[in-house]
């Protein structure tokens, strides 16, 4: 995992780790216990849905929205509570990208989830949703460099 270690913010760099330990019984564990801890959305985006952005690739109503402070990110992802799976992903990655540079997000291989051995897990249809989720947090996080660089 050196290649992908170096590809990896610090946090996300420990998430992975935490999955790779994992057996297949403990990584859809896992994966449903970090559906528990996706952060509820602050208040000026939960009384704004327009503020967000629906991820319209995935089969799960998914919206994402970003703010950066200072160069650096932070993810805002709803979904579901029925989508456990999704939800998980989605809170691995706002932990794992929590302070990340919009560069550090673009360095992510959109395949690192493979790693993790989701694909142990996680049937074709959901690995695509949650590559495209990774995808549109990326184009998010151009638009943020773009807006720096301007």
């Amino acid at each position: 995992m050196s290649d992908l270690s170096s590809a990896l913010p610090p946090r996300l760099r420990a998430i992975v780790a935490e999955f790779q330990a994992a057996d297949r019984a403990e990584k859809l564990e896992l994966l449903l216990e970090y559906s528990d801890r996706l952060p509820p959305l602050p208040d000026h985006l939960r009384n704004n849905r327009a503020a967000m952005e629906q991820v319209h690739e995935c089969a799960t109503p998914v919206y994402a929205a970003v703010e950066s402070h200072d160069g650096r990110l932070t993810f805002h992802i709803d979904v579901p509570e029925e989508s456990p799976t999704v939800r998980g992903y989605a809170a691995l990655l706002c932990d794992g990208l929590e302070g990340a540079t919009p560069e550090d997000v673009l360095a992510i291989p959109g395949d690192f989830f493979y790693a993790m051995g989701l694909h142990q897990v996680l049937s074709p249809q959901r690995l695509n949703g949650i590559s495209y989720l990774l995808a549109y947090l990326k184009r998010l996080a151009t638009r943020e460099l773009a807006k720096r660089n301007g």
